[in-house]
């Protein structure tokens, strides 16, 4: 029995052309096969390294402005952010936008939104149920050693400001008065004069969650605070 050479099997070569390697069977199989989709191929192989690079600049700048976005308590404009950041207004609309796009293509439980020509980030509305679920729950956590020395200090020297609670407890109190702020046990009650600070009291739901009908029935401890001069000296 005679067997075929590869001579016999194989069409002929062009001579004009070097031989076939396995690596250019692979380049052959996945090059384009019609116009259509050279010109596409032309126009998108140019731009490759250039996206890539934009693409590692983006991920800074997309991190310093989730790093941003996660803790104001107000949305924060473009300009804002560009001046921060030293980059161009331009791109931070554009970045906020491509995140904002892929946190929804995602379905994360957040969204990046623009409000009032700011953004901020916040709880997607069919997730609602749930975060009222765990407020509602937190209702009846207990507060901290911490939350609850803030809210004495609050209670009885309303209306007061985070400096002056900080000055009486000699620690920065901003997480602690924005956790009883989320619990509703305080309020924002105006500024202060001269400084500008925002002034802090107790709120109506502080006197029902404790079953009194004013501040009058607070128990006698406020003579164990210190004075307002001492407080004004702590600020000196």
């Amino acid at each position: 029995m005679t067997v075929p050479t590869a001579d016999h099997d194989s069409p002929a070569e062009d001579p004009s052309r070097p031989s076939g390697t396995p690596l250019e069977a692979i380049a052959e199989r996945g090059a384009p096969h019609s116009d259509d989709e050279t010109e596409v191929a032309a126009e998108q192989a140019p731009g490759t390294d250039a996206q890539a690079d934009i693409s590692a600049l983006d991920l800074d700048l997309a991190g310093s402005i989730e790093a941003i976005c996660m803790v104001v308590d107000d949305p924060v404009e473009p300009v804002l952010l560009a001046q921060v950041l030293g980059a161009p207004v331009e791109q931070v609309v554009s970045t906020l936008g491509q995140l904002a796009g892929a946190y929804e293509a995602d379905g994360r439980g957040f969204e990046l939104r623009e409000v009032a020509g700011g953004w901020r980030f916040y709880s997607r509305p069919e997730y609602a149920p749930a975060v009222e679920r765990f407020v509602l729950d937190g209702q009846q956590a207990k507060l901290t050693q911490a939350a609850l020395e803030t809210l004495a200090v609050v209670a009885y020297r309303q209306p007061i400001s985070r400096s002056r609670v900080s000055a009486v407890r000699g620690v920065n109190v901003d997480g602690v008065i924005r956790t009883l702020l989320a619990r509703g046990l305080v309020e924002e009650a105006g500024t202060e004069d001269g400084s500008g600070a925002t002034l802090y009291r107790t709120s109506s739901y502080f006197l029902e969650r404790l079953g009194m009908r004013d501040l009058s029935e607070l128990p006698e401890l406020a003579p164990l605070l210190p004075d307002v001069e001492f407080m004004d000296a702590s600020d000196g």
